[in-house]
């Protein structure tokens, strides 16, 4: 949800794999907020946050000059952001982007490869240790040292605050995952993922399933959390090995995306089974998979595995290959759809079909940096009528159309001004709200107002 360097000089994070975040090459980096309502990116002259939550209209929220920067990532819709430059490598910054001013700043021993956060912690990235501080008050929590190379920074961290677990590399020789607990402090379990090291990892917004890829991009996997087990296996292809760049599931978890360098960006979908072993809602494709499955058992172990697997649901053929780029799956209008961040600084907004998948429908392009270009011919607009078929079970797109009846009354401490010291005001909990939160910056965010010494923002800490 990210090229190696010199020791004090990084051209930025060495391939980060999949998570909300990744390091492109015409842009310094892109990346989604958690619940993908928010877009932003690095360039060589400053970085810019976007709202996402319109399909014919991309607002820039705000613009810095900060120069060269190859990490930003926002938390959630606050105003809280988290910056590093190409100048400090291994200073991270923290600031509050509606007041214009920085609330702390850390400095680690190494180049910052990755940082990830939720409402509970903030995890910052480098290649042998990784770092956990409590978002509140930026305290230091825990330190894991020795951790296995990991040139890219690849972690992912769950965004829900109950289940705040941390998955990195277990080795840098074969696909192992730790997934660690960052609210209790402690190793869950380690999953043997893959046979090739890892290239890309990601959680459900629950925290309750995670998806991996290895660095031979043919086959992605899904499992449970916390036990570790492997829930489904789909298989990118089986021509050539690609670099996946961006793993993400939609909100729901029905379905996960995948893009790579490649021109194609696939989505698979996580099919449910009823009691029976049938699915509750056959398809074509289904029966031709079952076809499949009834001949593997004829067929030697690997090629069987092989047949077994399943293929993409849902495709998109992007206008150039050979980019890397970061996706995403969000509900936008009341309607699925995937959007895809490229390295040449566009965003692109496809419509998803949830029913009956196949070649997803180019919806609009924006630019992120310059003027936009002109639409490209037969790109359909938002403003014509768009039509889902009525859905035979509860899916993606019907979950989101349906009317809302409000939040659940599910709540979590809002954060206050003085870093947490008291118990802010009562806010409904994101993952289960009708809509995105609009936060309170003054009442509930920034969480951290005072560093750990007791002074005031903007002053500086060195681990």
């Amino acid at each position: 949800m990210e090229t190696g360097e010199g020791a004090d000089g990084p051209s930025g994070p060495g391939e980060p794999g999949a998570g909300p975040g990744t390091e492109l090459t015409g842009l310094g980096c892109a990346s989604f907020n958690q619940d993908s309502t928010s877009l932003s990116v690095g360039t060589k002259t400053g970085y810019k946050l976007f709202s996402v939550t319109s399909v014919d209209k991309l607002d820039c929220i705000y613009e810095s000059e900060t120069p060269d920067v190859y990490i930003v990532e926002r938390l959630f819709s606050s105003s809280l952001v988290v910056v590093v430059s190409l100048s400090i490598p291994r200073r991270m910054n923290v600031y509050h982007f509606k007041k214009g001013t920085e609330i702390c700043n850390y400095s680690y021993s190494n180049n910052i490869l990755s940082v990830r956060l939720n409402r509970q912690r903030l995890v910052v990235c480098l290649e042998e240790s990784v770092y956990i501080h409590n978002i509140k008050d930026m305290k230091l929590l825990k330190t894991l040292l020795n951790t296995p190379s990991n040139p890219s920074g690849l972690c992912a961290l769950s965004i829900n605050h109950s289940n705040s677990y941390l998955a990195y590399p277990g080795s840098s020789t074969i696909g192992e995952i730790i997934v660690y607990d960052a609210n209790n402090l402690s190793t869950v379990t380690m999953i043997p993922a893959h046979d090739s090291p890892l290239a890309a990892l990601t959680f459900n917004s629950s925290g309750t399933k995670l998806a991996s890829a290895s660095e031979r991009g043919t086959v992605i996997r899904v499992f449970s959390i916390p036990e570790g087990q492997r829930l489904f296996e789909f298989r990118r292809g089986m021509k050539r090995y690609v670099n996946i760049s961006s793993l993400s599931f939609s909100p729901d978890a029905q379905f996960l995306c995948a893009s790579s360098n490649t021109e194609t960006v696939h989505i698979f979908k996580l099919e449910q089974h009823g009691p029976s072993g049938e699915e509750e809602c056959p398809t074509w494709g289904s029966y031709v998979g079952k076809m499949f499955s009834a001949a593997s058992s004829y067929l030697p172990a690997q090629v069987s595995g092989v047949m077994s697997q399943e293929r993409a649901f849902a495709t998109v053929r992007l206008l150039v290959a050979g980019q890397r780029n970061v996706c995403t799956l969000a509900t936008i209008q009341k309607l699925p759809r995937l959007l895809v961040a490229s390295s040449d600084g566009q965003l692109f907004i496809y419509n998803v079909d949830p029913q009956d998948g196949g070649e997803c429908v180019l919806a609009q392009k924006h630019r992120l940096f310059g003027e936009d270009e002109d639409k490209e011919e037969g790109v359909e607009s938002e403003g014509s009528e768009v039509t889902v078929p009525i859905q035979a079970c509860p899916s993606y797109a019907a979950t989101v159309a349906i009317p809302t009846t409000g939040p659940v009354t599910t709540t979590l401490t809002g954060y206050s001004e003085d870093g947490g010291a008291k118990k802010g005001e009562v806010i409904p909990e994101h993952e289960f709200a009708a809509g995105p939160v609009c936060l309170d910056d003054e009442n509930e965010f920034p969480p951290i107002n005072w560093c750990r010494d007791g002074t005031r923002g903007g002053q500086g800490r060195r681990l």
